[in-house]
């Protein structure tokens, strides 16, 4: 399986803005530039804030497999990923998780909640090697 998102750039980092699009297209051409991801004074998105909602969406499913391997349902699971950064980069990512579930106790969900910060694909993903490819189109 493999999942695809594109990135579009024009101009300089400050000056410039770009689109992203992804596979399923929830993302079309969705706006993204210094602004977005520096100032936060345009509408559009930005790489960190893309990396927060997967990390939340990915952790949240995580907790409720541990969860159904234990034989429950939540009723509902809410988290927010916040992403926090200084001048290198990204520093930490912290989940934060609020569960609705009948039939634990809140050290058992806690048991579970670890497991998923530990093994959802988004956790180990931020700790591997990233490569790339280039390719220069010249004029």
């Amino acid at each position: 399986m493999k999942r695809t998102a594109k990135a579009h750039w024009e101009g300089t980092v400050e000056e410039g803005k770009g689109a992203l699009t992804t596979q399923s297209e929830i993302l079309n051409q969705t706006n993204y530039s210094f602004r977005t991801r520096f100032v936060g004074d345009e509408k559009g998105t930005n790489p960190e804030e893309l990396l927060a909602a997967a990390h939340a969406g990915c952790f949240t499913m995580a907790v409720s497999l541990g969860l159904t391997e234990k034989g429950l349902t939540p009723i509902s699971l809410d988290t927010e990923a916040i992403v926090h950064m200084d001048n290198s980069g990204i520093t930490n990512v912290h989940l934060v998780i609020v569960g609705k579930v009948e039939g634990i106790s809140a050290e058992d969900f806690e048991a579970v909640t670890k497991g998923a910060e530990k093994n959802c694909l988004i956790s180990k993903v931020l700790s591997i090697p990233v490569s790339s490819e280039a390719s220069l189109i010249s004029e």
